[in-house]
């Protein structure tokens, strides 16, 4: 007859083992906790760094630039490029009201929660508040251009050479001028004159004319040039700035004058 040998209990952990086991395990909840608002942090700052000096986003609320924009599409704006390679005829920019361009707005007041949350939003790209401050054109008169309309067949002139819109000009119908009215513009230094591709139904450069600014667009007001649509995905894209349009078009013969 044998008898079984039963294995000695395993001691039971001292009060400070127990302790020291519990320390370690905050240590590591605190540790994790740490490396996630470090990651945060550091994506926000640099989602904030990109949209104050690389790209920024916009949403379209009017019909001004159809069919090439159309509302509520979402577009992202290249700042750095333009900085050194300025504007070109044909490019599609985002800027500033330069006074009078838009009507004063009356929006209801929003709740500071709204406005806190709009606000964090917006410096990672994912909303853009500033939007309805801003418009959209295409460039049609960088500095020194001579821009007329419209010569005998409704095309507008620049430096003399009449330009084809019909790739993105959308007008009433297929007689119809490239505007409804007549200007004759030299555009100034530093300034630019911009027209909507809706050209029937864009409040731009013409019809301004009788504010301070003449209708053109300081280049320092300009915030950048758009080159995605980014939403609806459906026309998730690259934007034309069709300078082939303007590929005749000569250099101006004089220097632009003063604003």
């Amino acid at each position: 007859m044998t008898t079984e040998q039963t294995a000695p209990a395993a001691p039971a952990p001292s009060p400070r083992a127990a302790a020291s086991a519990g320390r370690d395990r905050r240590r590591s909840w605190l540790s994790f906790l740490r490396d996630v608002i470090i990651i945060v942090l550091v994506a926000v700052l640099v989602s904030f760094l990109v949209k104050t000096f690389l790209v920024r986003s916009f949403y379209i609320p009017s019909g001004s630039m159809e069919t090439t924009l159309l509302v509520n599409d979402r577009i992202l704006v290249d700042e750095i490029t333009p900085r050194f390679g300025g504007y070109e005829r044909g490019d599609i920019v985002v800027f500033r009201d330069p006074g009078g361009w838009l009507p004063v707005r009356t929006d209801p007041p929003r709740s500071p929660l709204v406005e806190a949350v709009d606000w964090a939003l917006s410096l990672v790209g994912l909303s853009a508040p500033d939007s309805d401050d801003h418009l959209v054109k295409r460039i049609i008169g960088t500095p020194g251009d001579h821009v007329v309309c419209c010569n005998a067949i409704g095309q507008i002139t620049v430096n003399g050479v009449p330009i084809d819109e019909d790739e993105y000009l959308k007008l009433p119908n297929a007689d119809s001028a490239a505007s409804a009215d007549s200007f004759d513009v030299t555009v100034p230094e530093d300034s630019l004159w911009v027209l909507g591709d809706n050209r029937y139904s864009s409040k731009d450069s013409r019809y301004n004319q009788d504010q301070p600014g003449k209708g053109f667009v300081p280049v320092e007001n300009v915030v950048g040039r758009a080159f995605l649509i980014t939403w609806p995905f459906d026309r998730f894209g690259a934007l034309d700035f069709h300078h082939d349009v303007f590929a005749g078009v000569p250099e101006p013969t004089a220097e632009p004058a003063p604003k």
